[in-house]
């Protein structure tokens, strides 16, 4: 009795892979990208070295703002100073922790491209973000208020409320582009 033998039919070769069919037409090196390949984190976004600058910087003009403000002894009577006080430490808790969290991602190599993550540094942003700038716009009309229309910056510390208010409008600034990164990257998912 014979037994079956196996047949051996001509198989086509593959077609080549994108990359390797770019290279062939002569279109370079990165023509076109593999899938599953994620392009470069962009400066400024969460686990870069850019990320940590703007987180720093957040964190040190919260911290200024804070330390200015609570000099004076009497920014406890006006309730948007009051306001700027809490928001100032809000925003350096949070920019401090997310700081700690970038020096991680930057020591074991790590992106911080997780949906979660993104969403929390985003929504986290967003919150702070808000009431930093809410309390520097309070603060700033009451800094208008005692200098410009009630020219009563005499008894008060109005240099030392401008600086804080200006401290304050400075880390906003520093959060804006780590707020619209964070929304671009989770938009984009």
């Amino acid at each position: 009795m014979r037994a079956s033998r196996p047949a051996v039919h001509p198989v086509e070769a593959p077609p080549p892979a994108p990359a390797a069919a770019a290279q062939a037409l002569g279109e370079g090196e990165g023509a076109a990208h593999p899938r599953g390949v994620r392009m470069k984190d962009p400066p400024g976004a969460p686990g870069t070295p850019a990320g940590l600058g703007l987180r720093l910087a957040q964190a040190f003009f919260a911290a200024a703002a804070l330390a200015v403000m609570a000099s004076t002894n009497d920014f406890p009577s006006v309730s948007a100073f009051s306001y700027l006080v809490a928001a100032a430490i809000l925003q350096c808790l949070w920019s401090l922790l997310l700081a700690f969290v970038d020096i991680y991602a930057l020591l074991v190599k790590r992106s911080l491209r997780n949906a979660r993550a993104v969403c929390i540094f985003t929504i986290g942003d967003g919150i702070t973000g808000t009431l930093t700038l809410g309390a520097a716009c309070a603060s700033a009309g009451i800094t208008v208020l005692i200098g410009n229309d009630l020219n009563i910056c005499a008894e008060n510390h109005c240099a030392s409320f401008e600086t804080a208010t200006a401290m304050a409008f400075i880390s906003w600034f520093a959060l804006a582009p780590s707020c619209i990164l964070n929304f671009w990257s989770m938009a984009s998912r």
